[in-house]
């Protein structure tokens, strides 16, 4: 007798004891069931279950004896999407995918009542790309607007991913869908003292349990230090990193590493392993790691190019320029405000996770969910001293990013297991331990000085921050500085910036959307509100007097030389486009009731393109003997979009349409250097290297034609079908291709790009929100957005990029704190209680883009993914001060935090 009967076929075969049905449906190969959070929070396992849509990680498969499974892969008719499926692609309700069978599943199963109240009944599915609007549209039916291109026409237009159909229908090849013959699992002991020195390790009685194959220590790990973080320059970052130590300095630190036949085998020969700790004084606010006589985190570092090793400080920065006594004494108005954000999980909802085995040619091949696969090769050859032609980094589709991959945290313990073994190995972290044991948004604390003239003129803009990079130093450096960039959209003849990244005995800081540039920006921004305040003055107003205007060089402290260009500007678009959609809701009112108030405030900002470390990017376009073309890129695909931009950039130059192009990315083996998917640079670094390629093939196929038609290149035409000339003779892309076979060319062009100049895109984000002054809740009753990305090269991609951004930033104003307790543990390590925005928690933003086209950007393009999210938390709290007449300094405003202000500042009065 069958078991069940999944996706229309029946099943014989039966589950482990204890097994839940998520893992036995992918141990079927069904891999569109997602493992997102381990406790049923998050959707993305959802199946149908005779019809009814069922979290199927926490549903024990035994409960599916003698039932009906459907998963996303059973969902199809044959070749017909189901109707949902349909509206899903053609609504553009995903972003990186890793959510959306879930979604549709769940979607797919709904009545028109449970229609008519999404905010309940998709509460128990999860996204953390789209802000749900898109999703909303989805189930709703109501497609995005989609023009098709024509060939060579694809610039502005609403081309569609590449990969929509398979990621509705469940195909697309996420990370860890994957499974080889002789696999082994990968497990992690991790400390449970902030600070603490091994003294020993017993492994006896872990490697007694039946599969387990090896135990690794810091014992068995290359002794080379390393830094973690992911940047063209290692010499930005400190190697203060080694791939097992024998020193804890945070809570969930990787300690030991089980590798065993199965999950379970190495799960309970880490539970078995006996570690003698010395325990050591730990230190867990930059104050305290600061003071005098604090514990050193990193006294044993040889090579550290820490600041001041007795203080804790990993860099510490202070640039100025102008004379700033000077101009003190000159203004009429001086402030000095202190603001404070806090920690926030970039929770992707694909965690962190590896798989690695040597082929028969004794190459490394590590599968892994990076941002950067050329520069996680770099690292690992480093690391184990391995001849880069026995490396092999790359990656299928990544279920989202936002910089928190831009981190080797798997990739070098699955080589040194892969290296110990001979044998495949696989790592796939906890929900737990993505939360413990990767990397956090820096918490900060800034302090904000701006002097001004009676009339409103800004003479000085002075701030100082502290970041807690936590236990290592990964991002640390260029994180602080990149907090600098929050004083450059404003005009003011002295600027002042100085900081400090601080080690403390916490889980790491790392990379995260906007990057060190988020909490300068809320305290710059709230400070301008304060300083408007102050002069009696209106907030925007005192902005669009100070801000930059065009053809102003970008100065974030002084007027030193710099590749950082205003490509274009937009930032009066910006302002201008906010304020106006705010004014025509001006009548909104809130809930009834006199505890209720109503107000709206705004923020603006800039951000550059490009990181200040060296960026860059190849691409190689070729075309094909069936007469399609091939484009391969490195870079990586995690939702942002980047692979649509490279077809219909390559599809414009090739005069083609994107179907006709065959991608492929993100392989350090068949594909060139691209530094990684962060920091914008997707379309500006990335997408310009293939424009170049696809160009300079365009006219080597015509030089091709030219000489086999007997005219002057400048008389052919080349078409989606081949080459014309004005005289009236053609060739099919097939003839020419079959031509320059049997002459021994390869019609193939290869180009790089360049992060330099670095352009800069500019942002306003405003709201309309009601405050409860008893309870503290808030409610946003209009969110509005408008962007300067240059020329926007796929307005339905971008908007759902911003909307995405603003969806995150509302959880990091409002709702997600990773929180520490006193011993340096995290408190909230799971989805339930570490609240990240869901369907009833996001409003519809409204999307703008200002008119403009950037002068460095290929197309016109600028990038926009990553600056949307810095003027979002500002903005809510510049809202809050005007409906409450409270200020509101730091992050995040949850209501308990709001009602204790209110009922102080009430108190006072």
């Amino acid at each position: 007798m069958a078991f069940f009967t999944l996706n229309g076929k029946e099943h014989h075969e039966q589950p482990k004891a204890g097994q839940c049905l998520r893992t036995f449906l992918r141990q079927l190969d069904c891999y569109g069931v997602k493992k997102g959070c381990d406790s049923g929070d998050c959707g993305a396992c959802t199946v149908l279950l005779n019809g009814e849509p069922r979290h199927s990680c926490i549903t024990p498969a035994v409960r599916a004896h003698g039932k009906i499974v459907i998963s996303i892969e059973g969902l199809t008719d044959g070749d017909e999407l189901h109707p949902m499926q349909q509206q899903f692609l053609e609504a553009r309700g995903f972003q990186c995918g890793f959510c959306t069978p879930g979604m549709i599943l769940t979607a797919c199963a709904l009545s028109e009542d449970q229609k008519g109240d999404l905010n309940h009944a998709m509460k128990g599915n999860l996204c953390r790309c789209t802000g749900y609007r898109a999703i909303r549209d989805a189930i709703e039916g109501r497609a995005e607007l989609r023009v098709e291109s024509q060939p060579g026409e694809c610039i502005g237009r609403d081309v569609l991913p590449p990969t929509a159909h398979s990621v509705v229908t469940g195909q697309e090849d996420f990370t860890m869908d994957a499974a080889m013959d002789g696999m082994l699992h990968l497990k992690v002991v991790r400390s449970e003292h902030a600070h603490a020195r091994i003294c020993a390790i017993n492994t006896q009685a872990a490697l007694a349990v039946p599969g387990v194959v090896t135990v690794l220590t810091w014992q068995d790990a290359p002794t080379r230090r390393f830094t973690s973080a992911i940047h063209d320059s290692h010499l930005v970052d400190p190697d203060d990193t080694l791939v097992l130590d024998q020193v804890a300095r945070f809570v969930g630190q990787r300690l030991v590493a089980v590798v065993a036949e199965t999950v379970a085998a190495a799960e309970k020969g880490c539970q078995l392993i006996e570690i003698d700790y010395e325990l050591l004084p730990m230190v867990l606010e930059p104050e305290e790691a600061m003071a005098e006589g604090a514990p050193p985190l990193h006294q044993d570092q040889p090579d550290s190019f820490i600041n001041h090793p007795g203080r804790n400080i990993l860099v510490d920065i202070d640039l100025a320029g102008g004379d700033i006594e000077a101009i003190r004494q000159q203004a009429d108005v001086l402030i000095e405000r202190t603001y404070s954000t806090h920690r926030q999980q970039a929770m992707h909802l694909e965690t962190l996770g590896s798989i690695g085995w040597i082929d028969e040619k004794g190459c490394l091949n590590i599968r892994t969910s990076s941002q950067s696969p050329f520069i996680a090769k770099q690292k690992l050859e480093y690391i184990f001293n391995l001849n880069p032609c026995n490396v092999r980094v790359f990656c299928k589709r990544i279920g989202g990013g936002f910089g928190a991959k831009q981190e080797l945290l798997t990739e070098d313990l699955v080589a040194l297991a892969c290296l110990k073994t001979g044998r495949p190995v696989s790592w796939e972290f906890t929900r737990q331990e993505n939360f413990i044991g990767a990397t956090v948004r820096h918490p900060a604390t800034i302090k904000v000085t701006l002097g001004a003239q009676k009339d409103g003129t800004l003479l000085l803009i002075e701030v100082d921050s502290t970041l807690n990079t936590g236990a290592y130093g990964n991002h640390g450096g260029e994180a602080l500085y990149a907090g600098s960039v929050a004083l450059g959209h404003y005009r003011a003849p002295v600027k002042h910036f100085s900081g400090r990244s601080v080690y403390t005995n916490t889980i790491p800081s790392g990379a995260l959307r906007g990057y060190g540039l988020p909490q300068t920006l809320f305290a710059v921004e709230s400070c301008m509100d304060e300083l408007a305040l102050e002069l009696g003055v209106k907030p925007n107003a005192l902005r669009r007097q100070n801000m930059v205007r065009p053809n102003d060089r970008i100065v974030t402290i002084s007027d030193d030389p710099s590749d950082v260009v205003m490509g274009s500007y937009g930032l009066d678009q910006c302002l201008d486009l906010v304020e106006t959609a705010l004014a025509r809701k001006a009548d909104q009112q809130g809930p009834s009731g006199q505890e209720w108030a109503v107000g709206e405030g705004l923020a603006i900002g800039y951000h550059d393109t490009v990181p200040p470390t060296e960026h860059r990017s190849t691409a190689t376009v070729l075309l094909h003997d069936d007469g399609t073309y091939g484009l391969f890129t490195g870079t990586a695909e995690f939702g942002e979009g980047t692979s649509t931009v490279h077809l219909q950039f390559a599809a414009e130059a090739l005069a083609t349409t994107p179907d006709r192009i065959q991608l492929r990315q993100s392989d350090t083996k068949t594909c060139d250097w691209d530094t990684g998917a962060f920091a914008s640079t997707g379309i500006v670094v990335a997408c310009q290297a293939t424009m170049h390629a696809a160009k300079a093939l365009r006219e080597r196929i015509l030089i091709h034609a030219a000489q086999h038609l007997g005219v002057e290149v400048e008389e052919c035409t080349l078409d989606s079908g081949g080459v014309s000339s004005s005289c009236g003779g053609k060739l099919s892309l097939i003839q020419l291709a079959e031509l320059a076979r049997h002459k021994g060319i390869k019609l193939a062009e290869k180009r790089k790009g360049y992060g330099s100049p670095v352009s800069v895109a500019f942002n306003a984000h405003g709201f309309r929100v009601a405050v409860n002054r008893i309870t503290g809740e808030i409610i946003i009753l209009q969110s509005v957005h408008a962007a300067d990305a240059g020329r926007v090269i796929n307005p339905a991609q971008f908007r759902g990029q911003i909307e995405g951004a603003v969806a995150q930033a509302i959880g990091y104003a409002m709702t997600e704190d990773l929180m520490i307790d006193r011993a340096g543990k995290v408190r909230n390590p799971d989805v339930r209680n570490y609240r990240i925005p869901s369907f009833a928690d996001c409003p519809e933003t409204e999307v703008f883009f200002a008119d403009t086209v950037d002068s460095v950007g290929p197309y016109g393009a600028k990038g926009g993914g990553e600056s949307p999210f810095n003027p979002v938390a500002p903005a809510l709290a510049n809202a809050l001060q005007n409906a409450t007449g409270v200020r509101f300094r730091h992050l995040p405003l949850t209501p308990p935090r709001i009602y204790e202000a209110l009922l102080s500042t009430f108190a006072r009065q």
